[in-house]
């Protein structure tokens, strides 16, 4: 692996995703940022927003955004909102090498699909076909060196990770599939809104997107590509009270009799040698990823029903997001693919 330094720059790092990838590549090998933009904060230093990256970002201020910002650095994260990316990247491709998007806007390849699930016709469907689909452990011969990369998100990686290799192998009907996920409140972002204020989310817990959540058509996606198969998926994500964490439990029919010890076996033997996967007969959690880029497995059969449970748990924050973000750009640039992402989660 190569042990050249890159240089880094992270458009829409004011938010919960740009303070994590600060975060990460603060302890990064062989990446250094060198510009943050922020709007909203421009001129306001970045330790002042974060103390927590103060150590490593004592200088650094928020600067407004501008495509020349991109001159010169090796690779280019957006943390921006859905929508923002359409209109930056297009000025960003041609000035950078590589450009990460941790947004929606490029990760479904039909564009037909954004004013359904997004509400907006998208503005530059030109482009869809040239991103590559950021889930490592699915893509990762894509992702080497490649200059366009949509991340996906917390809801959609600790989905397909759970689902995919059980409807690859045949065991799980790839219609039908029912998707509950619970979601930390910081997968809301960092901007106030009145159901994510402390005193609305402290003591509840709500289901939300009821039959239209955005990223379903995303967790089809993935898996169907991973499968070669048509998948059809009910999602239905929740929010709790809690900073941090995504745990999906995931339910499928399955397609002849099967054991869990087979489930397991399956999930284990696709992800053997993964750096950021564990499997095993635990039933996951999201305290015991905290702060990690790990996901965390199990699986269960029903004899008695006929179900799948298939249950992931992982960080949204990091694996969910910057961190994955990170493992990508790592791929793409020929850097080791752990560089600078911890396996271990923090605890208590």
């Amino acid at each position: 692996m190569s042990s050249v330094q890159y240089d880094i720059a992270i458009v829409g790092a004011s938010g919960f995703t740009g303070a994590e990838l600060l975060r990460i590549l603060a302890g990064h090998p062989q990446c250094r940022v060198v510009a943050a933009t922020g709007d909203s904060q421009a001129g306001t230093a970045v330790a002042n927003l974060y103390p927590s990256l103060a150590p490593a970002y004592p200088d650094l201020v928020y600067v407004p955004y501008t495509p020349e910002l991109a001159d010169g650095v090796d690779l280019v994260f957006c943390g921006l909102p859905h929508g923002a990316s359409q209109d930056v990247i297009p000025d960003l491709t041609g000035r950078v090498g590589h450009i990460v998007d941790l947004a929606a806007d490029f990760r479904l390849h039909d564009a037909s699909l954004y004013p359904t699930w997004y509400g907006d016709e998208h503005t530059r469907p030109d482009l869809l076909d040239q991103f590559v689909y950021g889930l490592p452990e699915l893509y990762r011969d894509k992702l080497a060196g490649a200059p366009l990369i949509a991340a996906p998100g917390c809801y959609v990686t600790t989905s397909a990770l759970a689902l995919a290799p059980l409807v690859s192998a045949g065991l799980m009907e790839p219609t039908g599939i029912v998707v509950d996920a619970a979601s930390g409140v910081s997968g809301a972002g960092r901007a106030p809104k009145p159901n994510t204020t402390f005193c609305a989310a402290d003591e509840d817990v709500t289901a939300y997107g009821l039959l239209n959540h955005r990223h379903t058509p995303e967790i089809e996606q993935a898996v169907g590509e991973h499968a070669g198969l048509d998948v059809q998926v009910l999602f239905t994500p929740h929010l709790v009270p809690a900073n941090r964490g995504i745990l999906a439990t995931c339910y499928g029919r399955s397609t002849r009799n099967t054991t869990t010890d087979e489930v397991l076996a399956v999930l284990a033997e696709a992800y053997r040698g993964e750096p950021f996967v564990t499997v095993n007969e635990r039933s996951p959690s999201t305290k015991a990823t905290l702060g990690s880029n790990s996901a965390h497995l199990t699986a269960r059969v029903d004899p008695r029903t006929g179900w799948i449970v298939a249950i992931g748990a992982l960080d949204n924050l990091v694996k969910g997001a910057s961190g994955q973000a990170v493992q990508c750009a790592n791929l793409a640039l020929g850097i080791d693919e752990t560089a600078g992402l911890a396996s271990v989660g923090v605890y208590p």
